[in-house]
Parts: structure tokens; C-alpha cells; sequence
């Protein structure tokens, strides 16, 4: 396949060196500009797959160039390359992915041979993707959310955290699925977005407190105590009665609330901040746990996380992809789970891939791990078999 690339780049020497790095590879159209103002004007009269920008450029500079992009019809790929430090490419990255571009390269200047390979690969990849069939647009509406409640077909799913002291799966987090008749099976982002138009977000934080509850007697029928938590839309707080309700309804349902715990989500805020600090108190004190979600993620700050009763400490997944490789996410990372302890909380780390960052994780003393290398969210049923294969029954 032949593609397009777009290298935007004011030093003589770099400019053509980079040109014939491309060249060499073949197969690929190269277009060349001397700045952003120059490469925009590229953009305006033809589409490029792929845009490698250097940063630091007079003018119009590259992360300028990054903001004019989000504004076309049909945006390329994003390549990234500086001599600066590292922190400043990842930082002008994300501005990129913030507004839609897709970032498929961080490039240390001088460029090899080998980083523009890898970046064509990466390329490849990624329009190949975006070729696979789309999945089918659902149109939701509040009879059709209410039904995939009532009916049973709207789950939660659990994800194992497991302890990195002794090895076993300690905890879990529920996490959303719908099992549709003839759409299979549908994840958060093809459903949250209508029920959160729609202000059904309560209802289904109900629903999973119920259905977590029912797993937890099934699960301590087989001999396994294991606390569950659930995420909770921080808006809600500003009801003054929510700690309340949870409450009686936990206890109606035959729950334990120590043994169920919330994870406070950035995707919303409290009207008052005032809200937030009663709300996060007056749970605690009905006896369920409080965990600070995606911490290093958004704007979750030092002083939330030490001025809010929290009980679980969660980093975010993008402080842990890339650690082994980046050490300035290792350093984060040492800080956070330090901090962490200090405070007296389980620390967990999210988004878990490669036995790498298990070593490194490990390494840090952080306490406990989810994702994709322990197991992907599973059925309460498939939950059962996986604490089974972990450990015998650890209730006496």
C-alpha cells in the first residue's frame, strides 16, 4: 500500500536527511515543509496520512500546528519528533490526543532508520483499523436502558485485582456489559453516553449494587470473601440523602457495606465542592470504602487525595503503560505508590499488560493489580471459576 507523508522540519540538514530516510523505504509519497505555517498550507490543498512534525520551529511551532490539525475534515496521523526532553514531546502529544489525532509516534531527534520503519508499521496499523467494519451506531432510548436493566441483560462484570504480596485475587471491580439479543456483547462506550443523556445513572448504580451483592453470596457459598468496588458518577454526591439510601439499600439487599467500596469517577463533578467532601465523609461513615479513581489521569489532585477520606488509591493506566520503558512514569509512579502507603491506602495500579510492569509494580511494593495480564472483566459465574484456578476456598 502507498501512503503519504508530510515532514515538517527547519533545519537544512535534518530536512533532507529526513526526506531520504523515507525515500529509501519506498512506496511512499513525501511532501516536505520548513514550518507549521507552510505544512498547514500543505494540508489545506491535499490530504496526507501521515503528518512527522518537529517541535520547535519559528513561527508557527509544532504544537500550533497539533491545534490546527484537530480542525480538519479529514485529520492524518501524528508523528512527533524533538530534540527536547522527553516530558515536552509526551506533553505535545497529548494536547493531540485531546483533540482527536491519532499520535502514533514519539520521536527522539536524530531520527534512525530503524524509528521510521517502526513508525510506517504503526502507520500500517492503524488505517488497516480504521478499514475493519464500524461497528453499527445504536440508537438508545430510555425504554430500551430500562428493559436491558429489568431483563437482566445490562450486567456487571468483575475484574480481579490481584494481591501482589501472596499472589491471589483479593478484590474486584464491576464494570459494565450488555449481552444485546442481536448485537452481542456491547461495552461501556456503546451504551454509557445514552444512559448518561438520559440521568440513568443512579438506577444503574443500584442495579449493580444488587447484582454485586448476589455474586458476593455466590461467591462465599464457594468459600471466597471477596469486597467489590463500583464506579460512582461524583455529581451524584450533590444528592444530601445519597449516603443514606445506599445504605438502607445495601442492608434491604443483605449486603455488607465494608464489603462494598466506590470508586469516585472524574467524568463529573459536584455543583458545590462543599457536596463532594460530606457526600465522600458521610459514605465512609455508613462503613464503605472510598477508592480515588484514575489517579494521574485529568486533574485528581494531591490535595483531594489527602483531604478525602479515601480508602483505595487507584493509578491510572497511563502512568503504568510505558513505565519499563520511560523513567520519568517509573519515578511517578515510585512517588504515587509511596505516597499511597503513607496515607494508609491500597494502592492499585490499572491497566496491567506485561509481566514487565508486574516486575517493576512489584518492584515499587505496590499492593494490587488489574488488567489484561491478570483477566479481562468476566461474568460473575466465570468470576467463580477464575477465584477456583487461583486458590483453594479461603473462608473457615
Amino acid at each position: 500500500m502507498s501512503y503519504s507523508v508530510l515532514i515538517v522540519e527547519d533545519h537544512p540538514f535534518q530536512h533532507q536527511y529526513l526526506l531520504n530516510l523515507f525515500h529509501d523505504l519506498g512506496n511512499i509519497r513525501v511532501e516536505a515543509a520548513r514550518d507549521g505555517k507552510e505544512a498547514f498550507d500543505w494540508l489545506q490543498k491535499q490530504s496526507f496520512d501521515l503528518v512527522l512534525t518537529d517541535l520547535l520551529m519559528p513561527g508557527m511551532d509544532g504544537v500550533q500546528l497539533i491545534q490546527r490539525l484537530s480542525a480538519l475534515p479529514c485529520k492524518p496521523a501524528l508523528a512527533i519528533m524533538s530534540a527536547a526532553s522527553r516530558r515536552m514531546i509526551v506533553s505535545a502529544s497529548l494536547v493531540a490526543q485531546s483533540m482527536g489525532v491519532d499520535v502514533i509516534g514519539q520521536l527522539s531527534k536524530p531520527v534512525n532508520p530503524a524509528a521510521v520503519r517502526t513508525l510506517m508499521c504503526n502507520l500500517d496499523k492503524l488505517i488497516k483499523s480504521d478499514k475493519s467494519p464500524a461497528n453499527v451506531p445504536l440508537t438508545l432510548t430510555r425504554e430500551t436502558l430500562h428493559e436491558a436493566m429489568q431483563s437482566g441483560a445490562l450486567q456487571a462484570w468483575f475484574q480481579p485485582k490481584k494481591s501482589l504480596h501472596d499472589g491471589l485475587i483479593v478484590a474486584a471491580e464491576a464494570l459494565a456489559r450488555w449481552e444485546h439479543p442481536e448485537l452481542g456483547l456491547l461495552m461501556p462506550a456503546d451504551f454509557l453516553p445514552s444512559l448518561v443523556r438520559l440521568g440513568l445513572e443512579k438506577e444503574l448504580l443500584l442495579l449493580f449494587i444488587k447484582q454485586t451483592i448476589a455474586a458476593q453470596a455466590n461467591w462465599a457459598r464457594q468459600g471466597y470473601d471477596i469486597p467489590v468496588s463500583i464506579n460512582l458518577p461524583t455529581h451524584l454526591l450533590d444528592d444530601d440523602d445519597l449516603a443514606d439510601e445506599l445504605h438502607d439499600y445495601v442492608c434491604t439487599q443483605g449486603g455488607i457495606t465494608a464489603k462494598l467500596g466506590f470508586e469516585l469517577m472524574e467524568c463529573s463533578t459536584t455543583q458545590d465542592i462543599s457536596k463532594y467532601y460530606a457526600g465522600a465523609c458521610r459514605l465512609r461513615m455508613k462503613g464503605f470504602g472510598l477508592a480515588q479513581d484514575d489517579f494521574g489521569q485529568g486533574f485528581s489532585s494531591y490535595f483531594n487525595l489527602v483531604s478525602t477520606p479515601f480508602t483505595e488509591l487507584k493509578i491510572d493506566r497511563a502512568l503504568v503503560h510505558g513505565c519499563v520503558e520511560n523513567e520519568n512514569l517509573a519515578s511517578a509512579l515510585a512517588s504515587i505508590v509511596a505516597l499511597g502507603r503513607q496515607l494508609g491506602l491500597e494502592v492499585v495500579a490499572e491497566g496491567v499488560e506485561s509481566q514487565e510492569e508486574l516486575a517493576l509494580l512489584r518492584k515499587l511494593n505496590c499492593d494490587r493489580v488489574q488488567g489484561f495480564l491478570i483477566s479481562r472483566a468476566v461474568s460473575s459465574g466465570r468470576f467463580g471459576h477464575l477465584l477456583h484456578e487461583d486458590s483453594p476456598p479461603r473462608l473457615y
